[in-house]
């Protein structure tokens, strides 16, 4: 049984890539492109960069959804042979990075564009990219470029609202923990994520502001968003460039910020958000089940639910049982101590699970270690 996941907007080749190598090691899963052809393709421009500084290729036009299949190994155990799921399925989307950065040029480019967003909007996390570089040359004037990157953005999402909407009204299926990502931090290596979150927020609130009002007009229950209250940094690599021109001269692969966080962020945040908002509001029972998709399940491989009489209270809320009552409360508290539990604590778990070959629970709390980590290092900053 499989966990879907999806994410979005911008992809990098380096998701993937880097974990193909014949050096690269993990005793938990095995990451896999579904379709070998784009698998190729990815390591084919990962070996370009690692060993000839050659950048990939940008495109105008083309958007690409790459699938990615995260297949835990064989564990040992009633547990493990009964956990409820034994794959993760990331799907990442792919588009033309100066896309929400630039107006289109052409009908063509336009329609390609609106396309596009449309069959982004089901992602569970969007990564809303700043273009480092392009900051860079806006140095003294940013305002300049975010002021033009989140119109574009909202003028797309305006032109979007009839096809979206229709007769059916507000969304509910519809990102709701939007992330402003900082790309090619690595260059500005004396920023943290706090840097990049006081430049927007000096520079762009009010442009925030009108992004989110605009995407909260469109959706069921719009106090649970995040938007501009999430930050994060992304560098693919560290990039050596010639003095008189922007080609590179040495990539160093091994240097990355932030890529090895997209796996955690899509597994554990949809549900980390999911308990913060029902702390504060009372969510639908269909905004729920759109905003964390199998956070039930996730929550009780983290805590060490036994799984089959997890499954079986799961069985007794779906037929309306009586003991649902007792389901509903029991299900709220383990997706609290999933979020909650830190420190040392978790690193027990994590080595506990790993001991016993329970793979499962070992990936989820050493996706959360990884969070924690990247709070810890300032390199992603949540919403509290």
């Amino acid at each position: 049984m499989a966990l879907n996941r999806t994410i979005g907007w911008r992809s990098t080749h380096q998701i993937l890539s880097r974990t193909q190598e014949g050096s690269f090691k993990n005793d938990l899963w095995d990451l896999v492109a579904d379709k070998g052809g784009q698998g190729n393709g990815l390591y084919r421009n990962y070996l370009g960069m690692r060993d000839s500084a050659q950048a990939p290729m940008t495109t105008r036009f083309t958007n690409t959804t790459y699938d990615f299949s995260v297949k835990l190994k064989a564990g040992e155990g009633d547990e493990e042979e009964k956990r409820p799921f034994d794959e993760l399925r990331l799907a990442w989307h792919d588009y033309p990075g100066d896309w929400f950065e630039d107006d289109p040029s052409s009908e063509e480019e336009n329609l390609r564009r609106i396309d596009t967003f449309r069959t982004l909007l089901s992602s569970d996390v969007a990564l809303l990219l700043v273009d480092g570089q392009k900051l860079l040359d806006h140095r003294g004037e940013e305002e300049r470029y975010l002021k033009s990157l989140f119109h574009n953005f909202r003028q797309t999402l305006v032109r979007l609202r009839g096809p979206l909407l229709g007769d059916d009204g507000p969304l509910v299926e519809f990102p709701r923990i939007w992330i402003l990502s900082l790309s090619k931090a690595d260059l500005f290596p004396d920023w943290d994520v706090n840097t990049f979150r006081d430049l927007i927020i000096l520079k762009a609130t009010d442009d925030i502001e009108r992004l989110r009002s605009e995407i909260a007009d469109m959706i069921v229950t719009p106090d649970a968003l995040s938007i501009g209250e999430d930050f994060m940094l992304l560098s693919s690599a560290k990039f050596e460039l010639k003095a008189e021109s922007a080609e590179p001269v040495e990539i160093d692969l091994k240097q990355r910020i932030g890529l090895d966080l997209v796996l955690p962020i899509a597994s554990l945040l949809p549900l980390e958000r999911r308990v913060l908002w029902e702390r504060k509001m009372e969510l639908p029972r269909k905004v729920v089940d759109s905003l964390a998709d199998g956070a039930d399940v996730i929550a009780a491989a983290m805590v060490g639910v036994k799984f089959p009489a997890f499954e079986k209270l799961l069985r007794m809320v779906t037929k309306n049982n009586p003991k649902a009552e007792f389901m509903a409360k029991t299900l709220p508290a383990a997706l609290v101590a999933a979020i909650t539990i830190v420190g040392p604590k978790l690193r027990e778990m994590n080595e506990g699970a790993r001991a016993k070959h329970m793979y499962l629970r070992a990936m989820l709390t050493q996706f959360k270690i990884d969070l924690d980590q990247a709070v810890t290092d300032n390199v992603l900053r949540k919403q509290k």
